[in-house]
């Protein structure tokens, strides 16, 4: 594994505050309400840590928005890119680039059998755009099914096919999106008592979905192959797999959203290598290139592409394949398999992260489960441990959301920067973050968990 550099952290209030005046002043953050928000200015990152103009560091669990899977400022990676942008900055879509074609087949080389055309967008919501799209015009059916616990973007299409609240304020938008549970063992909405019953009754919801909604009318049925966000969803074995012979039986695309899960996070290429599955689509960004350069795309199956053969697809982007991106995408590949970094996300998740997790559950009545697989695991905490209540209430804000505030705090001030999402605490951090890191995380949560703990009735 490559060595980070550790560069001497100096102070620098006066920028800071500079930064931070010019940020207030001009800068409109998505997701926000404006003046409720102070984001922290950040002078530099390396590694798996990121400092501010205070000089106080912090060991980032939350990979940024989980797309770091390289690690800050890698040496090759920023080569690369100081390479690529000295040969050539630009080129249009509309032309073969060598970069553009690089990365495409080595995409394609590392994608499940039969995926091997590559449609590059500038970032993830715009892959599960266009894989909707295609999807559309192959089957010439217009819905789309998706999980309620899901986020895919917050393009037009793909804000209306996520199922979490982020959702609400683009309604009501277009017709033909429509949702559906999927599997989550711990909190079943099937009253399960076992993954192999939630398995089977998650099916069979979907079966009961397809027939009232009309297999006739349903494009395609896009699922995180892990959720993301949305809880850390590891589906229980045997779920994929039917959800692949419900598309078979019904003449209905599978598309796997794998901008998060994907290149690394799950100690694979793609999640679905988990489970030995073939998607007919499948949407990417975040870790193809750990967010150096914007970038992500759709690789989809032969017989997707093959209609577009002589029919023209009616989508673009400026900046689709844009060669800088396409050649970071090309170096990063090449740093995870020079340097084992697969072999080390699932080493790490197996004697590392997933044995300390279970140490820290069974120490702390505030986590009700731990869930997860490679670099891509949460804690589901709860506020009673005999009903597995919500350490928080669904979406909460303001005063209802104040517990998992002051565990972030704790941990912020221990100098680790958390992931939390309702009332779950994800650990997601950098695939490249050594044992010695992720122990040194894992102590801080610990103690942090503490917080947690206060807020248990039962």
């Amino acid at each position: 594994m490559t060595e980070f550099a550790s560069p001497d952290v100096q102070p620098d209030s006066e920028k800071g505050a500079q930064v931070a005046r010019d940020d207030r002043a001009h800068v409109f953050h998505s997701w926000s309400a404006q003046a409720q928000i102070a984001p922290l200015p950040i002078a530099g990152a390396s590694g798996s840590y990121f400092w501010d103009f205070e000089g106080k560091r912090y060991l980032d669990f939350s990979s940024q928005l989980v797309n770091v899977n390289i690690g800050y400022q890698h040496p090759k990676l920023v080569a690369a890119i100081q390479e690529a942008a000295a040969r050539q900055c630009t080129i249009a879509p509309s032309f073969a680039d060598e970069s553009r074609s690089e990365a495409a087949r080595m995409i394609a080389e590392r994608a499940p059998e039969g995926l091997d055309k590559v449609f590059f967008t500038n970032g993830g919501a715009e892959a599960t755009e266009n894989a909707m799209r295609m999807a559309r015009i192959h089957t010439g059916r217009h819905k789309i099914l998706t999980t309620y616990r899901s986020y895919h973007g917050a393009t037009s299409g793909s804000i209306l096919a996520t199922g979490e609240p982020r959702r609400w304020g683009s309604e009501p938008g277009a017709p033909g999106f429509v949702h559906f549970w999927g599997p989550y063992p711990f909190r079943s909405a099937f009253h399960s008592t076992s993954p192999e019953q939630e398995c089977e009754r998650a099916l069979q919801h979907l079966r009961d979905t397809i027939m009232v909604e009309g297999p006739q009318t349903i494009a395609a049925i896009m699922l995180e192959t892990v959720v993301g966000t949305n809880g850390i969803l590891v589906p229980p074995d045997g779920y994929l797999a039917g959800v692949r012979e419900l598309c078979d039986e019904f003449g209905i695309l599978w598309i796997a959203d794998e901008v998060m899960a994907g290149f690394g996070r799950c100690g694979e290429w793609f999640a679905v290598d988990h489970w030995d599955l073939a998607p007919d689509l499948i949407c990417f960004a975040k870790g193809v290139n750990s967010g150096y350069v914007p970038l992500g795309g759709v690789v989809m199956s032969s017989k997707v592409a093959a209609t577009f053969d002589d029919r023209p697809y009616p989508g673009g982007l400026t900046y689709s394949g844009h060669p800088l991106a396409c050649a970071s995408a090309v170096a990063s590949m090449r740093i995870f398999e020079e340097e084992g970094i697969l072999e080390h996300v699932r080493k790490m998740a197996d004697t590392v992260i997933g044995p300390r997790l279970e140490e820290i559950r069974a120490a702390h009545p505030s986590v009700g489960e731990v869930r997860g697989l490679g670099m891509f695991w949460a804690l589901d905490l709860v506020k009673d441990a005999t009903t597995n209540e919500a350490l928080v209430p669904y979406n909460a804000s303001g005063e209802s959301a104040k517990p998992m505030g002051e565990l972030m705090a704790a941990c912020k001030a221990e100098g680790l920067w958390p992931m939390t999402h309702f009332n779950r605490l994800h650990v997601v951090p950098p695939c490249t973050t050594t044992a010695e890191e992720l122990t040194e995380g894992l102590d801080i949560l610990d103690r942090a968990l503490a917080v947690a703990d206060a807020h248990v009735t039962a």
